[in-house]
């Protein structure tokens, strides 16, 4: 996580974000930027008035320099104006500049705000080509001791896995691997656990805990297991357009995001 990228619209959630961007980046001296897309309908923002505009850009600057003074003594930090949607510049900007990680704010509350507020988010979540960490609340990074990661235990996920590891890795921390037992993909108890260790050789997984669970859901066993387990981060994928079976439906990664108070990190294998 040496190349961190934090959207932002000056809200609090996305100034939760930065803050566990910070948190992040000085774990390994890494780089933090900030970007705000100004979205204008068409994109042709050069018909729009240049007095209005230029309000646009003098309130960014303003904001910047706000968020710039909070991140203390953090050098390695840069701000962006772009104009732009959100899913667009994200897509872009972290594929002309290579960074390791996108964090995004996400307010966790009713659906109806969720769908104003957090929308960006989801649809970054859904189609980021890089991880993305979603933040109610910024949590330091020391504190990150264990990993919840719900999976169907598919023996065919190499890239995924291979960055859930360097997850794990970075933080230290202990996998919590867990698989949720749903009526329509029953196993007995002594076949999820043959499964569950067939996974970690498979992987060569270290440092972690095996975790059984019986749910009518998914997305309802990975949420009661977070809420009920000293669980500091999930880890989770969704196979946005790829239609990977092994990873979750984009439905359920959104779920988990609205739902829960730590932090999510979401891989897209497209």
């Amino acid at each position: 996580m040496k190349r961190i990228l934090v959207p932002t619209d000056f809200s609090e959630p996305s100034m939760e974000a930065f803050k566990m961007a910070l948190n992040l980046a000085a774990v390994n001296h890494g780089e933090v930027v900030v970007f705000h897309a100004i979205y204008i309908p068409g994109g042709a923002h050069l018909s729009y008035d240049p007095l209005l505009l230029a309000e646009f850009e003098k309130d960014t600057e303003k904001e910047f320099k706000k968020m710039k003074k909070s991140a203390g003594g953090f050098a390695r930090v840069n701000f962006e104006m772009v104009y732009d949607d959100v899913l667009s510049a994200v897509k872009r900007i972290t594929e002309k500049k290579k960074f390791d990680l996108v964090v995004m704010g996400t307010t966790g509350i009713s659906r109806i705000q969720e769908m104003i507020i957090g929308s960006n988010t989801e649809k970054v979540v859904r189609h980021s080509t890089v991880p993305v960490l979603a933040v109610h609340k910024a949590v330091e990074a020391d504190t990150i001791k264990n990993i919840l990661f719900p999976s169907d235990l598919s023996l065919k996920q190499t890239k995924f896995i291979h960055k859930v590891k360097e997850l794990q890795e970075f933080f230290g921390a202990t996998l919590n691997i867990l698989l949720i037992n749903t009526p329509a993909l029953f196993k007995s108890d002594a076949e999820a656990s043959s499964a569950l260790e067939e996974f970690v050789k498979h992987y060569k997984i270290k440092n972690y805990a095996l975790h059984f669970r019986n749910y009518r859901s998914e997305e309802k066993g990975i949420i009661d297991f977070t809420n009920n387990e000293p669980m500091d981060m999930v880890a989770i994928g969704t196979h946005a357009r790829s239609g990977l079976s092994h990873l979750f439906h984009k439905s359920i990664t959104e779920g988990v995001i609205d739902q829960i108070t730590r932090p999510v990190w979401t891989y897209a294998a497209l």
